[in-house]
């Protein structure tokens, strides 16, 4: 949310969605004005305030009231935007990896924020991180430790113009990634038309 040019349809449709557990995003504060956009780089921080306009009463109001992450999901799984630590902290390396995963009291963590799909594995101390690739599906060890991004829906960043999203299957301890296809020539030109920056649109498809 926050770079798209239909926030208030997708905030209502998330609304409607049987969600038991969910943590907000960088945009969303912004969105539901509880943080300025002073720190945004200036792509971000205009379709931010573009989303703020659009967004009705209701849906900044269910904005304003997502729990801060990390959020933990019946005592095995955490959730959060960014880090176990920080919101708002990137994690794009095996080092960031590790000072999330000191933070973290489960043994499952989702996180996004990057918008690149990727999954790190601890075990013995040590770090792994493997790229989660299109229709795979990975059985996680009792043994080890993950952080998964599942990636994004419409803005990608792996140069994929797919969007991406995990399922977990916690009987059978199971993660599977998938990509779907859309009609994403219609966002760009939908992008194009409500006037936000010609980069949102030229992501899309480029995925960077």
């Amino acid at each position: 949310m926050g770079y798209g040019p239909n926030p208030n349809e997708v905030i209502s449709r998330f609304r409607k969605l049987d969600v038991s557990s969910q943590v907000r995003g960088n945009h969303d504060k912004v969105v539901a004005d509880l943080e300025s956009s002073s720190l945004f780089n200036p792509v971000a921080a205009f379709s931010a305030e573009w989303s703020k306009i659009q967004v009705n009463t209701d849906n900044q109001a269910y904005l304003k009231h997502l729990p801060k992450g990390p959020v933990m999901v019946e005592r095995f799984i955490t959730l959060c935007h960014g880090s176990t630590f920080d919101e708002d902290y990137y994690v794009f390396s095996n080092f960031e990896a590790a000072e999330s995963f000191k933070f973290m009291e489960t043994a499952i963590g989702f996180f996004g924020h990057t918008h690149f799909p990727v999954m790190y594995l601890m075990r013995n101390e040590k770090i792994q991180s493997v790229p989660l690739s299109e229709k795979c599906r990975i059985r996680l060890d009792p043994n080890t430790r993950y952080l998964i991004n599942p990636g994004s829906i419409g803005q990608p960043r792996d140069k994929n113009p797919m969007p991406s999203f995990v399922l977990f299957d916690a009987n059978k301890r199971e993660v599977q990634f998938i990509r779907f296809s859309y009609d994403y020539r219609k966002t760009q030109k939908k992008i194009r038309g409500v006037g936000l920056p010609e980069i949102l649109a030229s992501r899309i498809e480029s995925g960077i």
